[in-house]
């Protein structure tokens, strides 16, 4: 026997479940692969396998997934994607109310996150249903990890406005943040991404351009954004995440808090004193601004 194929997952009777007890369901959102199938976890596995429904971006593709995976189930797959979630979500609200397990999956990823299930999730909170979730795979996550870029703070924007006018306005709100930014882009749009974001964010302003994760042609590019959005051709193929770094925090003007020192020096306080508590969230260190106060505050 093959040891690295994974062995059937077989659907379990219904018996076994909520949909037999006369009691609300549980919708549970579940992350699916982005490429690499041996990223599927146990858990996914026997979850698709024993719900009754299962609902998902494009039925076809799920199908395929199922099948690759070798789960034997019972779950009808129905539709769920942007276009139909507001007509779709009652249905299955009022499955789970009458009793069947809801998995949610998109075409790669997290529901909900930058896909279909916000809006199912926040109304089966209300129609007091359970929500769970079975983690897995979050390309916007992956890319952030392998970017070589500061992750203790970050920001999802998702998808940029297509029409470059909006596009370059939603960079100049963001010019300024400090966090890392995460971003998903059209292949098609990648190059014009990157040059807008060169030319509003600044071309040495480090960034990463991921694409294909996990899959065979996985590319993980680094550098400036001026760089890299040269060397970008005008069409990619695959999907792409785009990785940029926050912004710097501006530089203290040193001599106006050594201003400061003195006025508080003026007041009482020792020399030493003064520039300690100055520089407490300034960004300036006590001693910059110790010696800059002697100057008179010129820094």
């Amino acid at each position: 026997m093959d040891r690295r194929r994974p062995l059937p997952v077989r659907a379990q009777p219904r018996g076994r479940g909520p949909y037999d007890r006369g009691v609300p369901g549980t919708l549970i959102l579940v992350g699916t692969p982005i490429g690499n199938l041996k990223d599927a976890s146990e858990r996914l596995r026997e979850t698709l396998a024993r719900v009754q429904v299962i609902a998902c971006e494009d039925t076809r593709r799920t199908g395929r997934l199922l099948e690759a995976l070798e789960i034997e189930r019972e779950a009808r797959l129905v539709s769920y994607f942007e276009g139909n979630e507001r007509k779709q979500t009652p249905h299955l609200i009022e499955q789970l109310r009458g009793g069947s397990d809801v998995a949610l999956v998109t075409d790669g990823g997290m529901p909900s996150f930058s896909d279909p299930g916000y809006r199912l999730v926040r109304a089966a909170i209300a129609a007091g249903v359970e929500v769970d979730v079975v983690p897995g795979p979050a390309a916007a996550i992956a890319a952030l990890v392998v970017s070589g870029l500061p992750t203790d703070r970050f920001a999802f924007e998702g998808f940029l406005p297509r029409k470059e006018a909006a596009r370059r306005a939603r960079l100049g709100e963001i010019a300024e943040d400090p966090r890392t930014l995460l971003l998903f882009e059209s292949p098609q749009r990648l190059r014009a991404l990157l040059r807008d974001a060169a030319e509003t964010l600044g071309p040495d302003r480090r960034a990463a351009v991921v694409r294909e994760l996990t899959k065979l042609h996985q590319e993980i590019r680094r550098g400036a954004l001026g760089e890299l959005a040269e060397a970008t051709p005008d069409e990619v193929k695959g999907e792409v995440t785009v990785v940029i770094a926050g912004a710097s925090p501006a530089a203290p003007d040193v001599g106006a808090l050594a201003a400061r020192v003195n006025e508080l020096v003026d007041e009482g306080l020792s020399r030493k004193e003064a520039a300690a508590r100055v520089a407490e969230g300034s960004g300036a260190s006590r001693r910059a601004l110790y010696d800059a106060s002697l100057g008179g505050g010129d820094a």
